[in-house]
Parts: C-alpha cells; sequence; structure tokens
C-alpha cells in the first residue's frame, strides 16, 4: 500500500526531523514549503536542500503574502526580532500561520488522497505560540475531517505531530538516530543570505540549547563573532 502524507517543512531542524521520521514509518513524502514573506526567507533554501537530501517525491513552495497583514515580526520590517526571553507569546508569533499552512496542506492532501498530514510542532521546548498546542492540534484534526470530501465519505485525515511530547534535545537526538544532517537546517529568526544565524533570538536559543543537552555537536553556522 502507498502510504502517502504531507509534510510541512521550513527548512529548521524541527520539520526536518519531521521528514525524516514520517519516511522511517514509510510514507511516501510530500513537502510543502511557504514563501510567506518571512524576513528569514533563506529557510527556503534550506528547504530545497532537506528535500533534496530525502529525495522526496515532490517539494512545493507556495507562495502566500502574511506580509499584507503583518502583526509580527517575522513578516513586518517595523518590528525587531527580540533578542532576549520575555513572558507571553512573542513578537516572532504570526497570527494564524500555522491554520493557513495545515489548510493549504489539507487541499493538498486531498488532491494527493493522502490520510496523513505531518507537522513539526512541540508543546515543550517551543516560543509559547498559541498555534503549537495539542488541543488546537485536535481541534484542527477535527475540523479537517468536517470539512472535507474525504472526510465526509469515511476517509479519515490525520494530523501526526511526532514532536509534540519531545523537548528539543529529544528531537535532536531522534533526527541524529535517523540519520538527519542538521547542517542542512536554518533556524534562525534573522539569518543572512548565507543561512548564517544571529545566535540571540528566541528559536537560536531554543537550538543552541537542544544541541547542547543533546551532547551532540552543533554544526550551526553563526554570522561572524557570534557563536
Amino acid at each position: 500500500m502507498d502510504k502517502k502524507a504531507v509534510v510541512l517543512l521550513s527548512g529548521g531542524l524541527d520539520s526536518t526531523t519531521v521528514v525524516a521520521k514520517a519516511m522511517a514509518e514509510g510514507y511516501r513524502v510530500y513537502a510543502l514549503s511557504f514563501d510567506y514573506g518571512q524576513r528569514h526567507d533563506v529557510e527556503l533554501d534550506a528547504a530545497r536542500r532537506v528535500a533534496k537530501a530525502f529525495a522526496v517525491a515532490e517539494h512545493k513552495i507556495v507562495p502566500i503574502n502574511l506580509r499584507a497583514i503583518g502583526g509580527s515580526a517575522l513578516t513586518d520590517d517595523r518590528m525587531s526580532v527580540p533578542t532576549e526571553e520575555a513572558d507571553g507569546i512573542p513578537l516572532t508569533y504570526v497570527p494564524a500561520r500555522n491554520t493557513v499552512f495545515l489548510s493549504i496542506a489539507l487541499g493538498w492532501a486531498e488532491v494527493l488522497q493522502a490520510h496523513d498530514i505531518f507537522i513539526g510542532v512541540s508543546a515543550v521546548d517551543y516560543s509559547g505560540y498559541p498555534d503549537c498546542r495539542p488541543e488546537y492540534i485536535a481541534a484542527y484534526e477535527q475540523m479537517a475531517n468536517l470539512a472535507t470530501k474525504m472526510g465526509v465519505e469515511g476517509e479519515r485525515l490525520r494530523i501526526q505531530t511526532p514532536l509534540i511530547d519531545l523537548s528539543k534535545a529529544e528531537t535532536i537526538a531522534l533526527g541524529v538516530q535517523l540519520g538527519v544532517d542538521y547542517g542542512l537546517t536554518v533556524s534562525c529568526y534573522q539569518a543572512d543570505d548565507q543561512g548564517r544565524a544571529c545566535g540571540v533570538c528566541d528559536s537560536c536559543r531554543l537550538r543552541k540549547r537542544g544541541f547542547e543537552q543533546a551532547g551532540v555537536a552543533d554544526p550551526t553556522r553563526y554570522w561572524p563573532g557570534v557563536g
């Protein structure tokens, strides 16, 4: 049986691990990335590298202009990417991003007749985004099965979150076990055009701490003078 899955692939550490996990489980992976106006669009180069390295069945990069609504330090140049930890939901939260991404993934899954959509959200080491919580994923899956021809006809759709209960260190350990080359990935919210990381944004801090706790050498390339 040809198991197909749409896997959201940003080019970062988590989504790359999810690609490896889906393939290890025997899925034929259709990777989906988004050019949504993010300031760190160099992550799309990483997504291309990852898709090629894993020889996925197909890789689509879909353009969506989320800069048109702004509201995030990742889509509005008037807002600076925070470099210090703070309470509450950070400025790097992109309004409704996972809902938008999952909806397009859901449409492609219907076209492909794929019953599974994978997304690399975590409720352990994350930035407090509301659309990374288990209850959000459960609600979205319920909606997906109510709103699609597949779901109405009894072809149940599943939103798979293999990292939801893993820390960043545990995610890295899983990826290493699956043969992931994290040197291909970019996680930084303000990486330069060479993919080098700032080392101080929230995503960089989580990534760096994850490698340290996992006891794995960090392959991240940083801005000159940063490490």
